[in-house]
């Protein structure tokens, strides 16, 4: 059995996850595997801009065909290739009540309280979403709409906005079931029919759910079921069902994790993590389940992954090393606040410097103040 350290686990992903900007066409980068996270605006670019040699600017993202937003995993918003979204749709529908009941995740309680199935609530909540959005609209308009025609005990009232809306969860599991996207870059959250709208699939793909762990593990691994469930966002037995039978045992720390065998060369040998990246909230680097082997110290997994409010992260040399927030002056200047956990060295702190300079152009600010504290 192979025993690998962190540090080799670690620099085995930088490099799958592409950030040796050694991929020129984003469309190639293997992080679009598994989607990438947008949960805010512009983290998604910044990603991209971590991994790509060339310059790269939000808008031009978000209108580029080849991609698609939409809520898929953990209901959470993610950019897809446009081509493989019918794979991922396919990959979403529940391996059975235990998994859809588990993607209902917070709000468990209130589908469990309605007296339906989970099952019967995501795709009834589907052929409703379907039925509804026939052109772009609003998610509160979509919501508004939805909850005329859906059961009472799958909607809720809100008192911020004085008005009874379908469960959040539910509606975001349902909508790529519903034939439905996000339109990228629109603010308030916008939805919208996905081209050439397919019929919905309600039979589960296995093959397509296991492909999901699979690319986790690829990404991320070596790796646990259960974080692999975490993921995907189910129950640890759920995962098992999905788990691919193509995989190796790894010794990481002293524990056990699975890696695709195809992979077992390249975490035996990666490419020394000699970069320095300034990584958005929710990158892929960051979407880990196993952050005690990322980032070691309680206190500064606290720093990274907050309850509200993330921050970026400051990668130096196959370690998260700090973290970053910026703040925009207008659409003129931009406010970048570096904070590193440890003095770094003149290189280091140029370098990350340099790369702020690149966050600044993706996000359309042409003037940058750095600080560090």
């Amino acid at each position: 059995m192979l025993e690998v350290d962190r540090e080799q686990v670690l620099a085995h992903r930088i490099a799958a996850q592409g950030l040796h900007r050694e991929v020129a066409d984003a469309a190639a980068l293997a992080v679009f595997d598994l989607g990438l996270q947008s949960t805010q605006r512009d983290t998604a670019a910044i990603s991209l801009a971590a991994r790509l040699p060339g310059p790269v600017t939000e808008e031009s993202f978000a209108e580029d065909p080849r991609f698609v937003l939409a809520w898929t995993h953990r209901g959470a918003p993610h950019f897809h290739r446009a081509t493989e979204i019918g794979q991922v749709t396919a990959a979403l529908v529940p391996l059975g009540e235990d998994d859809a009941m588990a993607r209902m995740g917070w709000q468990r309680k209130q589908v469990e309280a309605a007296g339906t199935s989970a099952t019967d609530a995501l795709f009834t909540a589907a052929k409703a979403i379907r039925k509804v959005v026939t052109r772009t609209m609003t998610k509160g308009a979509v919501s508004e709409a939805v909850t005329r025609i859906i059961p009472d005990g799958l909607s809720y009232w809100c008192r911020g906005c004085q008005a009874t809306h379908i469960l959040e969860q539910l509606m975001r599991l349902a909508a790529i079931h519903g034939g439905v996207r996000l339109e990228a870059g629109a603010q308030p959250a916008t939805l919208a029919p996905l081209t050439g709208r397919p019929r919905m699939r309600t039979t589960p793909d296995p093959a397509a759910a296991t492909a999901v762990v699979r690319d986790y593990l690829r990404l991320h691994g070596p790796a646990t079921p259960s974080e692999a469930a975490d993921f995907v966002g189910t129950k640890v037995t759920v995962a098992r069902r999905m788990w691919p039978d193509d995989l190796v045992e790894v010794r990481v720390a002293g524990r056990t994790a699975y890696l695709p065998e195809s992979d077992v060369d390249a975490l035996a040998d990666p490419p020394e993590p000699d970069l320095v990246r300034l990584l958005p909230p929710w990158d892929p680097f960051l979407q880990s389940r196993d952050r005690a082997l990322l980032v070691p110290d309680r206190a500064r997994q606290k720093e990274v992954w907050r309850i509200l409010g993330n921050p970026g992260a400051l990668l130096v040399g196959g370690e998260v090393a700090g973290v970053w927030r910026s703040k925009g002056s207008g659409r003129k200047r931009l406010d970048f606040t570096i904070t590193a956990f440890d003095p770094l060295p003149p290189a280091a702190r140029a370098a990350a410097e340099a790369e702020a300079e690149r966050v600044a152009a993706t996000r359309g600010f042409a003037d940058l103040r750095v600080t560090w504290s």
